[in-house]
C-alpha cells in the first residue's frame, strides 16, 4: 500500500510512500528490541552528546523542514520555522540536564546504602499527529532517547514526509541504526506493534479516540501509555484586567496554526462587564489578520491540514448558529481554508461549548462575575489548561485549586515549555510530557539496597 501526503493548500501531491508489509514491520520491531542493550550501554555523556547534534542538524536545515511542515500540513512559514527552532531547543535543553535527571537518589535509610537509580526500560511506541509533525515528535524523542531508550514513531499518514525526514535527523545526528526508527502503516497495524515483546510501553499524541483505543491495547497487554489528547481551553477575562494585552493573546491563542491545537485558547469567557469591549477590540484583532499561501512570509492564517477538518469546523459553527450563537464575524469555509471565526453569546449545550474545535472559531461567553466564570471554565470533559487574565495576581494564584486541569496560566496563554511539565486530566489524557517529568515517563525507577 502507498501512502500520499496532499498539500491542503494547492492540492497537489508532496510524496508518495510505499508502506511497511507486515515482515517488515517484524524486522523493524526486532531490530528496536536489539538495539536497546548497545544504546542503553553507551555512556550517558555520548547520548546526550548525540542528542545535541540532532539540535544542530535541525538549525541546520531548519528552512527545508520548515517547508515540509508548510506543504504537508498547511502551516504558515514563520510558525513552521519557529517549531523547528523549538524541537532544537528542546534537544539541548535534555543534552544539558540529562545528567542530573538521571542522577541516582539517595535516600536514607537504615541501610548502609540505600538510593534509586533510573535506568530505561526499552523500545517506546510513539503515535504522533499531524498538527505539530515535529514538535510532537521531539518532545518525545529527546527525553526517551537520551534516557537510554529506543523508539518506534508511527506518525499520522498525511505527514509521512516529515517522519521520513524526523528519523534522518537522528541519523545525520550519528545515533546507531535501530534507535529511532519510522514505520509508514496504517491504523489496522498499530496492535502487532504493541503487542511485540521489544516494546515496553506507548506514548501517544492525538484524538481522544485515537487515546481511548491505544490505552484499552496497552492495558489488555499490560503496557504503560502516556497520553496527551485534546483541550477545550478556557481563556477567562475578568473585569480587571488589561483589555487591550488580554486581546493581543487572546488571537494568538486561539488564532496560531489556524486554531488547530490542544492548547490553544477555545472558550473566551468574559466578565459581563467588560464582554462588550473585549469581544469589540477581539473581532477588530481577528480582522487584521492575513490569511493566504502558508509558504508566505506575511501569512498569518493558512489552511486547515484536511479539507474534512474544514467541513468538521464549518459543521459545529453551523450547530453552534442553530443554538442560538451570534455569527460575529467569518463562519464559511471553501476547500481546507475556514475563514476566522468568532461566534458571540454562546452557551453550554452548543458545539462550540461542549466539543473541542480544532480550527480558527473562538467562542465568546458571557459570565455575570468571577465565581461564575471559574465555573464555566471547569463545566467541560476536557483538563488541559486554563488561562485567566486579571490584575489581582494574588486572587488568581488563590483561584488556582478551582481548576483541575494539568496547567493554569495568569496573564499568558498556555504553552509548551521543555522545562515545565506538560500533560492534562479527564479527556485530556494523563502522564507528563517534557522537564524532568517527562524522561521519568519511561524509566524504571529502581531501589537499590545495601545492607
Amino acid at each position: 500500500m502507498k501512502y500520499t501526503s496532499i498539500n491542503p493548500y494547492t492540492g497537489e501531491e508532496v510524496l508518495s510512500i510505499k508502506g511497511h508489509s507486515e515482515k517488515e514491520l517484524q524486522t523493524i520491531l526486532n531490530r528496536a528490541g536489539k538495539s536497546i542493550d548497545d544504546w542503553k550501554d553507551i555512556s550517558l555523556k555520548e547520548r546526550s552528546r548525540l542528542m545535541k547534534e540532532a539540535g544542530k542538524v535541525l538549525e541546520k536545515n531548519l528552512d527545508k523542514y520548515a517547508r515540509l511542515i508548510c506543504a504537508e500540513m498547511g502551516k504558515p512559514i514563520l510558525e513552521a520555522r519557529a517549531e523547528i527552532k523549538k524541537c532544537a531547543w528542546v534537544c539541548a535543553y535534555y543534552a544539558e540536564n540529562a545528567a542530573d535527571f538521571l542522577a541516582d537518589e539517595i535516600i536514607k535509610t537504615e541501610a548502609q546504602k540505600s538510593f534509586v537509580r533510573h535506568d530505561p526500560i526499552g523500545c517506546i511506541f510513539a503515535v504522533m499527529p499531524w498538527n505539530y509533525p515535529f514538535w510532537q515528535v521531539f518532545r518525545f524523542a529527546a527525553p526517551t532517547l537520551t534516557a537510554g531508550n529506543t523508539a518506534i514513531l508511527k506518525h499520522a499518514q498525511n505527514v509521512f514526509g516529515c517522519a521520513r525526514e524526523i528519523e534522518g535527523v537522528f541519523r545525520e545526528a550519528g545515533f546507531p541504526s535501530g534507535v529511532f526508527q519510522s514505520v509508514y502503516i496504517g491504523h489496522d497495524q498499530t496492535e502487532s506493534i504493541i503487542s511485540h515483546a521489544a516494546v515496553k510501553a506507548i506514548s501517544l499524541t492525538g484524538s481522544e479516540r485515537a487515546g481511548s483505543s491505544v490505552a484499552e491495547i496497552a492495558g489488555r497487554h499490560l503496557k504503560k501509555s502516556l497520553l496527551e489528547l485534546g483541550g477545550s481551553n478556557a481563556f477567562i477575562v475578568l473585569a480587571d484586567a488589561d483589555i487591550n494585552e488580554a486581546v493581543k493573546t487572546a488571537v494568538n491563542a486561539r488564532m496560531m496554526n489556524a486554531g488547530q491545537s490542544c492548547i490553544a485558547a477555545k472558550r473566551f469567557i468574559i466578565e459581563e462587564k467588560v464582554y462588550d469591549e473585549f469581544v469589540d477590540k477581539f473581532v477588530k484583532a481577528v480582522i487584521e489578520l492575513k490569511s493566504g499561501n502558508p509558504t508566505n512570509e506575511d501569512t498569518q492564517i493558512g489552511v486547515l491540514a484536511r479539507i474534512d477538518l474544514a467541513e468538521g469546523v464549518q459543521k459545529q459553527v453551523a450547530q453552534s448558529i442553530k443554538k442560538g450563537a451570534k455569527l460575529l464575524l467569518g463562519g464559511k469555509h471553501k476547500g481546507a481554508y475556514h475563514e476566522p471565526t468568532v461566534l458571540g453569546d454562546v452557551k453550554p449545550g452548543m458545539a462550540s461549548f461542549d466539543e473541542e474545535t480544532f480550527g480558527p472559531v473562538a467562542a465568546m461567553i458571557k459570565a455575570k462575575n468571577l465565581d461564575e466564570a471559574y465555573a464555566l471554565s471547569q463545566q467541560t470533559i476536557y483538563a488541559l489548561g486554563v488561562m485567566v487574565f486579571t490584575k489581582n495576581i494574588d486572587q488568581a494564584l488563590a483561584n488556582a485549586a478551582r481548576v483541575k486541569d494539568g496547567a493554569y496560566f495568569i496573564n499568558e496563554m498556555v504553552k509548551s515549555d521543555p522545562r515545565l511539565p506538560f500533560g492534562g486530566q479527564g479527556n485530556s489524557g494523563f502522564g507528563r510530557e517534557l522537564s524532568k517529568d517527562g524522561m521519568m515517563e519511561f524509566i524504571n525507577r529502581k531501589t537499590v539496597y545495601v545492607k
